[in-house]
């Protein structure tokens, strides 16, 4: 965890308008894309939809060929559990996300943060 020594307060909004989808993404984008510390937390965001968006398509594709095959639907049915831990997962990367932008810390969401920093926008 890397601690950001001074950011400014504007940075620190920007950041964590960066994790509300479609709108704060825009606003980053479109008006704070020279932000450093707000592109990084936008990055971030993007990454954790993009996590949740796949694991939900990933879920419906095995429940989908599991549906195929007599009764084990009821298979795929039960795995939607592990979508559920994955969206209260979520939930706490959000929010996590949020305290370190607030707190003007550039950290790492955990699973994809590595791979989302990657992101080019």
């Amino acid at each position: 965890m890397l601690n950001a020594p001074s950011v400014d307060p504007s940075s620190r909004l920007a950041a964590v308008i960066a994790y509300i989808p479609i709108i704060g993404w825009l606003y980053v984008l479109l008006l704070r894309r020279r932000d450093v510390f707000a592109v990084f937390h936008l990055k971030q965001a993007v990454g954790l939809v993009v996590f949740l968006a796949a694991v939900f398509v990933g879920w419906a594709a095995i429940t989908w060929l599991l549906g195929w095959i007599p009764f084990a639907f009821i298979l795929g049915n039960a795995l939607f559990a592990l979508v559920i831990v994955a969206y209260v997962f979520g939930a706490f990367a959000l929010i996590g996300g949020m305290l370190n932008a607030a707190r003007g810390r550039v950290a790492l969401l955990p699973i994809f943060g590595r791979t989302a920093n990657r992101i080019r926008l």
